[in-house]
């Protein structure tokens, strides 16, 4: 590459990076007015440390452009062609291993849930739950982590033989809820607040674009199937599932 070819390539990057950034900002403008409003109009205070929240924000900015730049070059499009070589050799076991595992591997690294179980470990030993030994609260949050990530591993293996057969999401999504409800009543009152949030929790950074990825890459692949209709809903099934395996967890732990 040449001088003169260098120079238009460039800009063009350099166009490009503007205007990823641009649209990350705009994305984030909302919490900014948000923010800026209770400060300036109810709380009437300056900043503290004003240049750090500026630069901080410069940083969520850039974070969020490469993050999102991240999942539309590598996560999105190895969930979907990783699911359509599967489906291509036609081995539903495999498949079926693949969809369990990617929603346990990415669940239990997923950073909310490390934080979550930690603090939700702290809170049970402060209200003598269990003991206040430092065995007593890894075991106590490794087991509430492993319960979830086997929920959604389990629920992406759902969501998938779903997609296979073909079955109503609204069915199963419905029958989740109602068996949600009924747990409620017999699981421990210490359990149901972690149990409810812990649905959220899964739904975060890392597994959401892989399992994205997944069901829209199956859809795509399989004769019938609508990338639209039938690819997402994976997530629905992995927010779901961790409510039942939690209270579960909490049934078995407390009583």
């Amino acid at each position: 590459m040449d001088g003169k070819t260098k120079a238009p390539f460039a800009s063009s990057l350099l166009l490009a990076v503007l205007r990823k950034l641009w649209i990350s900002f705009k994305d984030l403008l909302p919490i900014i007015l948000v923010i800026a409003f209770f400060q300036i109009v109810v709380i009437q205070q300056p900043l503290p440390n004003l240049v750090e929240v500026i630069f901080g924000g410069v940083l969520v900015v850039s974070g969020l452009m490469l993050f999102v730049q991240g999942l539309e070059m590598g996560l999105f499009p190895i969930g979907e062609t990783m699911a359509q070589a599967l489906a291509r050799r036609g081995s539903l076991l495999w498949l079926l291993i693949f969809a369990f595992l990617l929603g346990f591997s990415t669940t239990i690294a997923e950073p909310a849930l490390i934080a979550v179980s930690a603090e939700a470990a702290d809170i049970a030993a402060q209200g003598n739950l269990i003991s206040s030994a430092e065995a007593s609260l890894k075991n106590y949050a490794l087991g509430l982590r492993l319960s979830v990530a086997i929920s959604v591993g389990v629920a992406i293996l759902i969501g998938v033989l779903r997609i296979l057969r073909g079955w109503p999401i609204h069915y199963l999504i419905i029958g989740g809820y109602v068996l949600v409800m009924l747990m409620t009543l017999i699981a421990p009152e210490e359990i149901i607040g972690i149990a409810y949030d812990a649905g959220g929790v899964t739904t975060s950074t890392v597994t959401v674009p892989l399992v994205a990825a997944l069901g829209v890459g199956l859809a795509s692949i399989i004769k019938g199937r609508s990338p639209l209709v039938d690819g997402f809903g994976l997530i629905a099934f992995a927010s779901l599932l961790p409510m039942i395996f939690v209270m579960g967890y909490g049934i078995v732990i407390f009583e």
